[in-house]
């Protein structure tokens, strides 16, 4: 059973940063991506980054370019997004997900066929 648990978020003031964990089980992950999205109040879950669990190759939106670092740590399978110079507008449920890698579409999350069940970030001062 494939089973994607985040962690690491919680309430920190603007100009933090955060480092979200998730942790991959239930199945290699060796030919997926893993993605991370977020979803505002109010607004629909966006596409903030992904990783290629093979290579390593990062993706991000373009808007999320800077401030948000993915990794992962294939010993311990689990991915990591670090968020620095946090903004009141980050705060949002962040959910990984994974899909196979394709070679295309990590933004879309329609392709992920495992999710988390969320993280919450809260920034505020």
């Amino acid at each position: 059973q494939v089973q994607l648990v985040e962690s690491g978020g919680g309430l920190v003031q603007p100009g933090g940063s955060l480092r979200l964990s998730c942790a991959a089980s239930g199945r290699t992950f060796r030919h997926h991506v893993m993605g991370w999205f977020r979803q505002a109040p109010g607004k629909e879950r966006d596409f903030v980054a992904a990783i290629r669990w093979n290579s390593g190759t990062p993706f991000y939106k373009d808007s999320m370019k800077g401030r948000f670092t993915v990794s992962k740590d294939n010993a311990k399978n689990t991915v990591y997004l670090q968020i620095d110079s946090l903004k009141p507008e980050d705060t949002a449920v962040y959910y990984c997900a994974a899909k196979g890698d394709t070679g295309r579409y990590y933004h879309l999350e329609s392709e992920y066929n495992y999710w988390g069940q969320g993280t919450q970030v809260t920034v505020s001062s």
